[in-house]
C-alpha cells in the first residue's frame, strides 16, 4: 500500500511520507528516534517473547523434567538480571525521550516559523493558507512527529519478537498459525479507518480556526473595550456556538462508520483468533491428549503474545498512515512558493524611487485597486500621497516593499526595476511606519530597536523614543526602557495608549538606519498638538533624506515639496501646497474641510 486516496485527485504517498517525517526528526535530533528504538526493541523483545514465552517454557519445562531446585534458581536469577537490565535500559530511554521532544519541537516549530515568514504577505489575506497552516502546526502542537517515531520503533521491534514467536508457536502446533489469519485483515479495515479520521479532521479545521480566533481575542486586551461595550461578544459567541455545531455534525456524519470499523477490527483481531485457538487447545488437551499443561500454558500465552504483536504492528502502521496524511499537509506547507522571487543585486544608495504606469489588482479582488500609476521621487524630496480612506494610498507600499508586485508596470529603485534586487537589500533601504502598526509584548527598548539591546542601542533607543516625544512617559516607569509591554507574559508590564503606541512605531523609524522614510498614516492615533509635535521630530531626524507622507490628514502635505492625490486608484491632482490650494480642486476640498474642523474643535476647547 503504497498511497492513501483522499479525494478524487488526491493520492497521498504513505512510504513517502514516512520516510520524510523521519529525517524530518532525524535531523532534528536523532536521539528522538534512537530512544525509542533502543527502548521498544528491549521492551517489546522481552515483554512478549522472552517473560512471556521464553522463560515460561524453560521453567515449565525443568518441572516437567523433574529438574532439581537449583536450576529453577539458577533460570530465576538470570531472568531478574535480563528484567533489571530492561528496566535500566527502559527508564533511560524514556528520559532521553523527554528532552528530544522538546528539542524537536523546537527545531519543527522554527522551521515552520520561518517558512511562514517568508511567504508572500498575499497568502495571509487567503482563508485556505490558514487552514494549511493549522493542518500543519497540528503535526507539532498534537505531537504527531512523536507518535510516529514510537510507532515505527513498535513495528520494527515488535516484527523482531513476531519472528520469534511464529517460531515457538510453529514448533508446537503448525495448525495454531491458521487462526492468526484473520488478524491480517485488521490492516486494511484500520487503514480505511485511518482515512475516514483524517478526512473528519480535514473538514473540522476550517471550524477549529473560528474556536481558535474566537478564543483568542476573547482574551486579548486589544478587543475587550470593544467586547464589553457592544453587542460584538454574542455576535462572536454565535458564530463560536455555530463551529461547534458544524463540528458536531461532522463527528456525527463519520461516529456510527467510525464505530463499524472498530467492531470489525476487533472481531478479526480479537474474537475469532482467540475463540479459534482456545478450543483448538482445549481438543487437543482434552480429546487427544497430545498436550500436557505445560504445553497447553505455552501455546496460548505465545499464540497470544503472537496476536498482540500482529495486532500491534497493524495498529502502529495503521496509526503511521495517519500520520503520513497529516505529514503530507507540513511537507505541502514547506513546498509553499513564493511569487515574490529575489533579484541579484543589492540595492544601493537611494537616487530615485519611480512608478512607470503601475497598475495594480489584489489576487481575490474584481477591479483594480490602482490603475497606470506614474510619478517619480529623487534624492532629498519630501513627498506626500494623500487621498480618502479607501483610495488605495497604502496599496503603494505594498508595491514598493515587494509584499505585492504590480499587475503591470513597474517600480524603479534607482532607475532599476525593483525585482533585480535582493527582497531583504530593498526592504532594508526603507524605514516604514505602517498605517496597522504592532508593538510586541517584549521589553520597549526592544520593539524600538528589533532585536536584544546592547548598551549602545538602549541609548539609540532612548534617543529615538525622546524624539517620538515618549521618553517622558516610559522614563516614570519603575523599569524604564526594560519595562515589557502588556501584562501577558510579565505582571510588572506596562500598557500604552494608542497614541502612546503610535509614537512607539514611529520611535523605529528614528532609531533606524535608511535611505528612505516611509510613513503610512503615522499620526492616525494622534490628537492635533500631539501630531504638529511629532511632525517637528520628522522634519528634523528626516533632514537630508527622502521622505514619502502617505495620509488622508493634510498636515504632512503642508510640509512636503510635492503632493499626489489619488482618488479611485488613479493620481487626480499633482504639485505644492500653494499650487493645489488654488485649483479649487479635491485637494482644496479636503484641506479647507479639516482645517474647518480644528477651527471648531479649538473653539469647543476654547469655551
Amino acid at each position: 500500500m503504497r498511497y492513501v486516496k483522499l479525494h478524487e485527485n488526491e493520492k497521498v504517498p504513505v512510504f513517502k511520507n514516512i520516510a520524510y517525517a523521519l529525517k524530518l526528526v532525524w535531523k532534528a535530533d536523532k536521539k528522538l528516534f534512537l530512544s525509542y528504538m533502543v527502548s521498544y526493541l528491549a521492551d517489546n523483545i522481552f515483554m512478549r517473547y522472552i517473560q512471556g514465552v521464553l522463560f515460561l517454557k524453560v521453567l515449565l519445562g525443568v518441572i516437567d523434567s523433574g529438574g532439581d531446585f537449583n536450576l529453577f534458581l539458577r533460570d530465576l536469577l538470570l531472568f531478574f538480571g535480563v528484567t533489571v537490565f530492561i528496566k535500566v535500559v527502559t527508564w533511560w530511554s524514556s528520559y532521553i525521550r523527554q528532552v528530544s521532544t522538546k528539542r524537536v519541537l523546537k527545531v519543527l516549530n522554527n522551521m515552520v516559523f520561518e517558512k511562514a515568514i517568508s511567504l508572500d504577505v498575499a497568502e495571509y489575506e487567503e482563508p485556505k493558507f490558514y487552514d494549511k497552516y493549522q493542518r500543519a502546526t497540528l503535526v507539532m502542537s498534537a505531537g504527531y512527529y512523536d507518535v510516529l517515531c514510537s510507532d515505527f520503533a513498535d513495528v520494527v521491534s515488535s516484527v523482531l519478537s513476531l519472528i520469534f514467536l511464529l517460531g515457538t508457536v510453529a514448533s508446537i502446533g503448525p495448525v495454531y498459525l491458521l487462526f492468526l489469519i484473520p488478524t491480517l485483515f485488521v490492516f486494511v479495515i484500520e487503514l480505511r479507518k485511518s482515512k475516514k479520521v483524517y478526512k473528519r479532521d480535514w473538514e473540522m479545521a476550517g471550524n477549529n480556526r473560528t474556536k481558535a480566533y474566537i478564543q483568542r481575542t476573547v482574551f486579548l486586551k486589544d478587543f475587550s473595550k470593544d467586547m464589553r461595550t457592544s453587542n460584538i461578544f454574542s455576535v462572536m459567541m454565535k458564530r463560536f456556538d455555530k463551529a461547534i455545531k458544524e463540528n458536531v455534525k461532522i463527528l456525527k456524519s463519520y461516529g456510527f462508520k467510525l464505530f463499524v470499523y472498530s467492531m470489525i477490527s476487533t472481531l478479526f483481531s480479537e474474537f475469532i483468533p482467540l475463540i479459534g485457538t482456545y478450543a483448538y487447545a482445549a481438543y487437543q488437551f482434552v480429546r487427544k491428549n497430545t498436550l500436557s499443561v505445560s504445553g497447553f500454558s505455552v501455546v496460548i500465552s505465545a499464540f497470544t503474545s503472537v496476536r498482540e504483536s500482529i495486532t500491534l504492528i497493524t495498529y502502529c502502521f495503521d496509526e503511521m498512515a495517519q500520520m503520513a496524511l497529516y505529514f503530507q499537509n507540513l511537507h505541502d506547507f514547506f513546498d509553499c512558493e513564493t511569487n515574490i522571487k529575489d533579484g541579484e543585486k543589492t540595492a544601493g544608495k537611494f537616487e530615485s524611487l519611480e512608478f512607470k504606469n503601475v497598475t495594480f489588482r489584489y489576487p481575490s479582488a474584481k477591479k483594480n485597486v490602482l490603475e497606470n500609476i506614474s510619478f517619480k521621487i529623487t534624492k532629498g524630496e519630501t513627498i506626500a500621497i494623500v487621498g480618502v480612506n479607501g483610495a488605495g494610498k497604502s496599496t503603494l507600499v505594498k508595491l514598493l516593499l515587494r509584499f505585492y508586485d504590480p499587475t503591470q508596470g513597474e517600480i524603479l529603485y534607482n532607475g532599476v526595476n525593483i525585482k533585480e534586487y535582493t527582497v531583504d537589500s530593498l526592504r532594508n533601504a526603507f524605514a516604514t511606519v505602517f498605517q496597522d502598526y504592532r508593538n510586541f509584548a517584549i521589553s520597549i527598548f526592544e520593539n524600538v530597536i528589533c532585536r536584544e539591546c546592547s548598551d549602545e542601542d538602549r541609548e539609540r533607543a532612548k534617543s529615538a523614543l525622546k524624539k517620538a516625544g515618549l521618553w517622558e512617559k516610559i522614563s516614570s516607569m519603575p523599569s524604564g526602557g526594560e519595562t515589557v509591554l502588556t501584562r501577558e507574559f510579565d505582571e510588572n508590564g506596562a500598557g500604552l495608549s494608542g497614541g502612546e503606541n503610535q509614537k512607539l512605531s514611529t520611535a523605529r523609524l528614528f532609531a533606524g538606519e535608511y535611505e528612505i522614510a516611509v510613513l503610512d498614516e503615522p499620526s492616525s492615533a494622534l490628537d492635533p498638538i500631539a501630531e504638529y509635535k511629532m511632525y517637528e521630530s520628522l522634519i528634523d531626524a528626516t533632514k537630508d533624506k527622502t521622505v514619502i507622507y502617505i495620509s488622508h490628514r493634510l498636515s504632512s502635505a503642508v510640509l512636503s515639496d510635492r503632493i499626489f492625490v489619488i482618488s479611485d486608484g488613479r493620481i487626480s491632482e499633482s504639485g505644492t501646497h500653494k499650487q493645489l490650494l488654488g485649483s479649487d480642486g479635491e485637494y482644496s476640498r479636503m484641506f479647507k474641510l479639516q482645517a474647518s474642523g480644528y477651527v471648531r474643535e479649538e473653539g469647543e476647547n476654547d469655551a
